[in-house]
């Protein structure tokens, strides 16, 4: 099964990476750290917000209408001309259902990191989500997951995608909620810029995302 960082490093991803890069006038090689970062926490908290019935209802529902996966297969004409704005409309909406209340401090944290403003950060999350979706219903058409009972396996999978899985999937788990009390991504900005509970030597998703801005 494609992870994440699989689809970053295939050509696909660097179509992406350049499409974002250029509607948001960044260089290639910050935005795509950008999301090598911001798409672990998205799919993690679409993956928490799908362990109960209703929310994994309601991504199934989401993944078998809109968000089937025909977006992967036109990027060019996605990015083509700038991008529509019911797709940053839309990726607006993603954001607000899956990162909640914490969005703003997702957008600081990974504006500290990267050096680009928040508001950058906020266009570049609203156009990675739709297409993060889309990858997600491609992922799912691929692996046949025509309920929402498979739902948590295949997240698990694409956060994984490796041999490392479980414990990238770990790190992703307590990086969305590193102090236990079941808040999504409520220690988000810490861990991010390397000073949660879990990030000490190593072993929280800042360290192991920590070393993608500092050189």
């Amino acid at each position: 099964m494609a992870g994440l960082l699989d689809l970053l490093d295939s050509p696909m991803g660097k179509q992406l990476i350049e499409g974002v890069a250029g509607q948001t006038g960044q260089s290639s090689d910050k935005t795509g750290s950008v999301l090598t970062m911001a798409l672990p926490v998205l799919m993690g908290a679409m993956k928490r917000n799908a362990s109960t019935p209703d929310g994994a209802e309601g991504l199934m529902n989401a993944l078998s209408n809109k968000h089937d996966g025909s977006i992967m297969d036109n990027l060019g004409g996605l990015f083509g001309g700038g991008v529509d704005r019911s797709v940053l409309d839309d990726g607006a909406g993603i954001l607000g259902h899956v990162l909640g209340g914490k969005q703003s401090q997702v957008q600081n944290a990974l504006s500290q990191k990267s050096g680009m403003d928040a508001g950058t950060i906020g266009t570049i999350l609203q156009v990675a989500a739709p297409i993060l979706m889309g990858f997600l219903g491609k992922q799912a058409r691929q692996q046949n997951v025509t309920s929402s009972n498979g739902l948590g396996d295949l997240l698990g999978g694409i956060l994984g995608g490796g041999g490392s899985g479980a414990q990238q999937q770990s790190l992703i788990e307590s990086f969305l909620d590193s102090d236990g009390d079941g808040s999504i991504l409520d220690d988000v900005a810490g861990m991010v810029l390397g000073n949660g509970k879990n990030s000490g030597g190593g072993g929280g998703l800042g360290g192991l995302l920590g070393g993608l801005f500092g050189k």
